[in-house]
């Protein structure tokens, strides 16, 4: 994917640093919490692995009811809600609306399924060798850290399970 010059400087402008934490992931069956979304989402284009995180538990838990609820059958797999330890080393904060509307993502596309222009933001911040961005939750008050794993550096990587719980059992 290409990018835009003017995008590219203002991120290559914007505040990175290292970034440290616990953060929560909500997961369906069997899947391992360290799963990469490669089908592409709000923030990465389908080329752009990610691995989306909420820096709370409820943001966690808004984030998935928002999506299940969207399903024409509510989903019956057992669902898992993870408790991770992060270690990253260059992350971007781009958290407040202020900061994405500055990049040309409409807070009113969080209302919508279009992610255009935020996975052209992400895939830039990726493209640019970011680990990682923190971003304002659509579902809830809060943030999300959205993870590039193939921009990992193995030395400054952590991604740990520290724990998890049942949000539900499966149904069958």
């Amino acid at each position: 994917m290409a990018y835009h010059r003017a995008l590219l400087e203002k991120l290559g402008r914007a505040k990175a640093s290292p970034w440290e934490g616990e953060v929560f992931r909500h997961m369906f069956g069997n899947f391992p919490p360290e799963r990469e979304n490669r089908r592409g989402a709000r923030w990465n284009p389908p080329e752009v692995a990610a691995i989306y995180t909420s820096l709370a538990r409820s943001v966690a838990l808004a984030e998935a009811d928002y999506h299940i609820a969207l399903q024409p059958v509510r989903p019956r797999a057992r669902r898992v809600l993870y408790r991770i330890g992060i270690s990253l080393a260059n992350v971007l904060d781009l958290s407040s609306f202020d900061a994405i509307e500055a990049l040309s993502v409409a807070r009113a596309t969080f209302e919508s399924m279009d992610y255009s222009s935020s996975q052209v933001v992400g895939g830039a911040a990726a493209f640019l060798g970011h680990d990682g961005i923190l971003v304002p939750s659509a579902r809830a008050a809060g943030v999300n850290l959205v993870i590039f794993p193939e921009k990992q550096v193995a030395s400054s990587y952590k991604f740990e399970q520290l724990d998890y719980e049942i949000i539900a059992p499966e149904s069958f």
